[in-house]
């Protein structure tokens, strides 16, 4: 009888043995990198071994899967036993059964569903405890390793490559940010597009946010100093560009604050406006916006002349386009006060000025147009439908119709924007 009472004790302690690596083991697998990071950047030491055991987590989660394994089976051995000392010799086919049973409810399924809410309550407790199994096991891990890789091997499974981590890091990421909440909706809106656009700068390039020459503010050099000095009084911009002979020669940029200067110590008609310009950046048009950003702040500049493969001007972008990108429009005193360029409707459509960048278009009625061969929503229609629209048409595009509302010559400066509703 005490026997009995021993090996049910026993049992017992081994299904909670049992219970608590489960839930280390969910609780390794489960946990938030990025929150565990933060607490580790706290000083938090046992966060720290955490950081640690990830950088080796799979011979960590074998160490733990490999006590479960053994602490398991000897739950299936005694149970066994008792089984047939208390019900005898037909219990050996129906006692397996129940301890199944009750190592999958209560050593398997309700430790990891407890786990699953709140993964650091039960692993920074025992980060310690988990980093000393994981060392002293590590010899016998790492052969179990060896032969695990060897069979991985045979079936011809690929490991990911840096690239491949990289993107399954910033898909990580992104979910993440999609998950966000905050306590207000507008606010955590403006945060998840923030940190979207962070993200994406690497893969934006130059020409999807650059100033289109045809709306750039420059002049001759060759100007009289009277007139220069009338233009740079009355530009709201500070650095203006000058080109000699035709608009794609641009010659360098003119500062307002060195023109000023400049002007207030000499004689206006000995000044060599040449001498005062700024050497043009001349940068390409598929330049992403991510090496653009560390490039105006390795120079130290923040304008930069866009460029075709030619060597043709297409454009502008400075330091503030850039910022921009991430944390929307920044309006100053100077900035030339102009309604927005999506404004919605009663019916719910969006009246929008045709050189409205696609990504800020997407960001703010949340589609997910994309062309590679246009930067404005008046492009992407062209493009996609390969003909130049009169006023009043109307195309279907991706789900949503848009419709012609303005046109000079042949840009379309502003379209009507609705999505169709689906019928189920």
């Amino acid at each position: 009888m005490f026997t009995n009472v021993l090996s049910v004790l026993l049992v017992l302690i081994l299904l909670l043995l049992s219970a608590y690596f489960a839930s280390c083991e969910t609780a390794l697998t489960a946990y938030s990198k990025p929150k565990m990071f933060s607490i580790a950047q706290s000083g938090n030491k046992k966060a720290k071994v955490v950081m640690f055991l990830q950088s080796d987590i799979t011979l960590v989660l074998s160490a733990i899967l490999t006590c479960c394994t053994i602490i398991n089976a000897l739950v299936v051995s005694l149970s066994n036993s008792l089984f047939v000392d208390i019900f005898g010799e037909s219990a050996i086919f129906y006692g397996p059964i129940v301890v199944s049973i009750f190592i999958v409810l209560f050593a398997e399924v309700l430790p990891k569903m407890l786990t699953i809410t709140d993964p650091e309550r039960i692993l920074l407790p025992s980060a310690y405890f988990i980093k000393y199994l994981y060392v002293f096991l590590k010899p016998l891990n790492k052969v179990i390793a060896f032969v695990s890789s060897g069979i991985i091997k045979l079936i011809h499974v690929r490991s990911k490559n840096k690239e491949e981590k990289y993107q399954a890091s910033l898909e990580e990421l992104k979910g993440a940010i999609d998950l966000h909440e905050g306590i207000d909706e507008n606010d955590t809106k403006q945060e998840k597009a923030m940190l979207r656009s962070i993200l994406d700068l690497g893969s934006v390039e130059v020409r999807s946010i650059m100033v289109h020459r045809k709306n750039i503010t420059m002049f001759s050099a060759d100007l009289p100093i009277d007139e220069i000095t009338n233009r740079v009084l009355n530009c709201p911009f500070t650095r203006i560009p000058l080109w000699k002979g035709n608009p794609d020669n641009i010659i360098g940029i003119l500062h307002a604050k060195d023109f000023l200067k400049v002007l207030k110590t000499m004689d206006p008609n000995k000044i060599d406006i040449d001498k005062i310009l700024l050497k043009p950046h001349f940068i390409p048009e598929d330049k992403d916006l991510l090496a653009q950003l560390q490039s105006f702040k390795s120079t130290r500049e923040h304008f930069a002349i866009v460029v075709d493969e030619y060597g043709g001007l297409r454009g502008i972008i400075t330091l503030e386009d850039i910022i921009e990108e991430i944390v929307g429009d920044i309006a100053d005193e100077h900035d030339v006060t102009t309604t927005s360029n999506i404004q919605k409707q009663t019916d719910c459509s969006y009246i929008v000025s045709g050189v409205t960048s696609i990504r800020d278009l997407n960001r703010e009625i949340n589609s997910s147009f994309k062309n590679e061969d246009a930067a404005t929503i008046a492009g992407f229609v062209i493009n996609s439908i390969r003909i130049i629209p009169d006023v009043g048409q109307a195309f279907i595009i991706n789900g949503y119709r848009f419709e012609v509302l303005k046109k000079y010559r042949n840009q379309v400066t502003l379209l009507r924007i609705k999505k169709l509703i689906e019928n189920n």
